[in-house]
C-alpha cells in the first residue's frame, strides 16, 4: 500500500520540476527575494529558452529554384543543394534554420530571428557553384555566336526573340559548355605555393566519383583548355573587373589524363584572396545553379511576439475550458484528472525544451489539440468506472475494471492518431510537420498523464470514504 504513496510522492516532484523548467521565471523571482532578504545565495533553477519559428519569432523565408536542365539525378541534386545551403546558413550562427526541398525543383529557406532579407540572400548567395567546362567544337561556337547576333539584330529591331530558332542557345557561354565534373563532387580546398614562384595556389580534393569524372574530362580534352567558373564567372579575375573577357578566364591547357581526383587553381592572387576563396569552397560548391529568390518574406519580431501571446491565451482558454467540463460532469475525479492534465502541460513543455522542439503557431495549435485529446482517455476510463459502480461492484474493483476495458479503445484511437501524425510529418509541408510533431508527442505523453497518473491520483484520494459518498463519483 505504501508503494502507491511513494509513486504519487514522485509525481508531483517531476511535475513540480517540469513545471519550473518550462516556466522558471516565478521560481528565479522567488530565490532572489529570499536571497535578498535572507542573504542567502540559493542558485537559480537552469533555463533554457524555447526555440521559436519564424513565425513567432520573426525572420525570413526564402524560395529558391535550381537549374536542374543540366542534370540528370535531379533528387541527388536537389538533396545536396539543400545540405549545402543548410551547411552555410549555420556558419552564420542562425538558430534553428529550416532548409527544405519543395516539389522537383524549389528550396525553401526560413532563417529565424534574420529580419535583413538583403543580408539573408547575400549569406547564401556566398556559397559557390563551382564547375569546370569544356571547350566547344568550331562549328558549335559558330552556330551560337549566329544566334546572338540574330537575337542582337532582333533586339535592335525590337522585335519578338523568341521567334528565332534555338533563341535559347543566346543565354550559352559559346566557346565552353559544361562537363559533369562541378562542386558537387569536391571533397576539400586547400591553399599550397608553387615550389617556384612561390605564388599561392587552390588545390581541389573530389572524391571518387569526382575523381573518375575529372579523369573522363581531362583524357577527352588532351592539348585543350579546361575552363574553371565559379558561380558563373571566372574562377579568377585578373583586372578585378568581374568580367569574362578572355583575358580573365581561366583555362588552363590539359597536357594528360589527370587522376587522382586533384586539380589545382592558379592565377595572380594574394594569398588573402586564396584563402577567402578555398574557405567559400570548402562551406559547400553548390551542385546546381540557384539565382535570386523567387519568393521572399519578412516576418517582423513585434508581429511574432503578438502571435506568441495569442498562442499562449488561447491555450489558456482552452485548457480551462477542459478543466471546467471534467469537473462538471465526472466531479471528484474529473477534480483529480485536471490535476493530472496539469502536469501533462507541464511535462509536455518540459519535453519541448529539452529535444529541443522548434514552436511554429501550428505546432502550438497541435499541442492545444493535444489538450483536448489528453482528456480523451479520461472521458473512456470514467465512463467505464460509472458503468462498473452502477453494475454492484465496489469502487477500487470499478477503478481497475474501469482501467483494464477502457484500455484497447484508448490504444487503438490513440494509435491510428499517431498514424496519421507520422503520414503528415514525412509528407506534408514544414508548416504542416510543426503540427503533426506536437500534435504526436502530445498524445504520447496524454497516455502515460490518463493511463499512469490520473490512475496513482484515484489510488491515493479515492478510498473506502468514497463508498458512502459515491455521488462524488
Amino acid at each position: 500500500m505504501a508503494q502507491k504513496y511513494y509513486i504519487f510522492f514522485g509525481v508531483i516532484v517531476l511535475a513540480i520540476l517540469a513545471g519550473i523548467f518550462a516556466y522558471p521565471n516565478y521560481y528565479n523571482k522567488s530565490v532572489d527575494y529570499l536571497n535578498h532578504k535572507m542573504s542567502w545565495t540559493l542558485p537559480h533553477f537552469f533555463e533554457k529558452p524555447y526555440v521559436l519559428g519564424l513565425d513567432l519569432q520573426g525572420g525570413v523565408s526564402l524560395v529558391y529554384q535550381a537549374d536542374l536542365s543540366q542534370t540528370a539525378d535531379k533528387t541527388g541534386a536537389m538533396s545536396g543543394l539543400r545540405d549545402v545551403i543548410e551547411r552555410r546558413v549555420n556558419m552564420f550562427g542562425v538558430s534553428e534554420p529550416i532548409v527544405q526541398i519543395q516539389g522537383q525543383d524549389r528550396l525553401l529557406v526560413e532563417l529565424p530571428g534574420v529580419t535583413n532579407v538583403e543580408q539573408a540572400i547575400s549569406m547564401i548567395g556566398q556559397t559557390p557553384y563551382l564547375e569546370f567546362d569544356e571547350e566547344r567544337t568550331a562549328e558549335e561556337t559558330k552556330q551560337i555566336l549566329d544566334i546572338i547576333k540574330q537575337v542582337q539584330d532582333a533586339q535592335t529591331k525590337k522585335e519578338d526573340v523568341t521567334k528565332i530558332a534555338n533563341w535559347q542557345q543566346a543565354l550559352q557561354n559559346p566557346y565552353f559548355k559544361p562537363t559533369d565534373l562541378t562542386g558537387k563532387y569536391l571533397t576539400r580546398a586547400s591553399v599550397i605555393f608553387d615550389p617556384t614562384t612561390y605564388k599561392p595556389q587552390i588545390q581541389l580534393q573530389f572524391n571518387a566519383e569526382g575523381d573518375k569524372i575529372f579523369a573522363d574530362v581531362s583524357g577527352r580534352n588532351i592539348k585543350k583548355p579546361l575552363a574553371i567558373f565559379l558561380d558563373g564567372a571566372s574562377i579568377i579575375d585578373t583586372n578585378g573587373d568581374g568580367k569574362i573577357d578572355g583575358q580573365d578566364m581561366y583555362a588552363p591547357i590539359v597536357e594528360n589524363k589527370i587522376t587522382g581526383g586533384k586539380a589545382v587553381i592558379t592565377g595572380d592572387m594574394s594569398t588573402q584572396a586564396a584563402n577567402s576563396l578555398a574557405s567559400r569552397l570548402n562551406s559547400g560548391a553548390l551542385p546546381v545553379k540557384i539565382g535570386s529568390p523567387i519568393s521572399q518574406e519578412t516576418v517582423g519580431p513585434t508581429l511574432g511576439a503578438v502571435s506568441l501571446q495569442k498562442s499562449l491565451v488561447a491555450g489558456l482558454f482552452g485548457l480551462l475550458a477542459v478543466v471546467i467540463f471534467m469537473v462538471v460532469f465526472y466531479r471528484f475525479p474529473g477534480v483529480l484528472a485536471s490535476f493530472a492534465l496539469v502536469v501533462y502541460v507541464a511535462l509536455t513543455l518540459a519535453i519541448f525544451k529539452l529535444i529541443p522542439v522548434t514552436l511554429t503557431l501550428a505546432g502550438i495549435g497541435g499541442f492545444i489539440l493535444s489538450i483536448g485529446m489528453a482528456v480523451d482517455a479520461n472521458i473512456l476510463i470514467f465512463a467505464r468506472m460509472k458503468e462498473e459502480i452502477k453494475s454492484g461492484k465496489g469502487l477500487a474493483q470499478s477503478i481497475d475494471e474501469g482501467f483494464k476495458r477502457a484500455w484497447p479503445s484508448i490504444r487503438d484511437s490513440n494509435f491510428n492518431s499517431l498514424i496519421v501524425c507520422v503520414i503528415l510529418f514525412f509528407v506534408a509541408t514544414s508548416f504542416i510537420k510543426g503540427f503533426a510533431f506536437t500534435l504526436a508527442l502530445g498524445i504520447i505523453v496524454s497516455l502515460f498523464s490518463a493511463i499512469f497518473i490520473t490512475r496513482i491520483f484515484l489510488m491515493v484520494f479515492i478510498g473506502k470514504w468514497a463508498e458512502k459518498a459515491k455521488w462524488i463519483l
